[in-house]
């Protein structure tokens, strides 16, 4: 079992290697991207990604705090459902409506690796390969869509 100070500072240094590690990657327009705070440039718009001593996901929230325009949004994805799963070489779940960790209302669309846990450095090539691909994906479909978003 690990203090609180310790699981922080392995949390801490799991995502500061992964940042390293993404680092050199070139956004699909060949600019700098933080990729751990990828900055999508539309508001209630977010792509998260999480690691617990569980599982692991990555996604895009949407969370606006209207229900119907964040159903407008969830749409609008829908409608754009083939070529996110075309870019991202697979299928992720839809979720319309679900609730973040503070009780608030979001819709997600995402995938887990179950059998990972951020605490143990075993794990990490597997959640980093987990992440990688998927991050330079979901960075590719935005640079396709993120116009039709904008806006919004």
């Amino acid at each position: 079992m690990y203090s609180r100070q310790e699981a922080a500072a392995i949390k801490r240094t799991f995502w500061t290697t992964l940042g390293r590690y993404m680092k050199p990657v070139p956004s699909s327009w060949n600019e700098k991207v933080n990729w751990l705070n990828y900055k999508t440039g539309v508001k209630d718009v977010f792509f998260r990604i999480h690691a617990d001593n569980k599982v692991a996901s990555i996604g895009i929230e949407l969370n606006h705090a209207d229900d119907m325009i964040r159903k407008i949004f969830f749409d609008h994805f829908v409608a754009m459902k083939g070529m996110l799963h075309e870019t991202l070489g697979e299928e992720w779940d839809w979720i319309e409506k679900a609730f973040d960790e503070n009780g608030k209302p979001v819709s997600l669309i995402q995938t887990k690796l179950t059998g990972v846990n951020i605490m143990d450095q075993q794990c990490w090539a597997s959640l980093i390969t987990f992440f990688k691909p998927r991050l330079i994906a979901l960075d590719q479909f935005w640079g396709d869509v993120k116009d039709s978003m904008e806006g919004w």
